[in-house]
């Protein structure tokens, strides 16, 4: 008899750990370790939504933090394959950025 997890290992999860204001971890560096794009349940503001998860490397907790900011979700869209990545999240203005 099959296992339940052999057969639904590739069914995505939800990412772990505890969440955290992205405005906590400003100009803070962070390992992105993982990321999960959907459709956002706040259409007014905009119509996707990213769950971030990330550890510090001095506490390799890992914490979560969402974020419907169009500027980051393109940038984890495009370098998903670079995962994981350093990056220090800041904010410019009104919106917030990786670098």
């Amino acid at each position: 008899m099959e296992r339940f997890s052999d057969f639904a290992a590739d069914d995505e999860k939800p990412l772990e750990g505890d969440k955290e204001r992205i405005d906590n971890i400003l100009n803070k560096e962070i390992v992105i370790s993982a990321v999960k794009i959907t459709s956002s349940k706040f259409k007014d503001h905009g119509d996707k939504c990213a769950t971030v998860q990330f550890y510090e490397e001095t506490n390799e907790r890992k914490r979560i933090f969402f974020t419907g900011s169009g500027v980051i979700i393109s940038m984890l869209e495009k370098y998903a394959d670079k995962i994981p990545f350093i990056t220090t999240v800041k904010k410019i203005d009104k919106y917030y950025t990786l670098s």
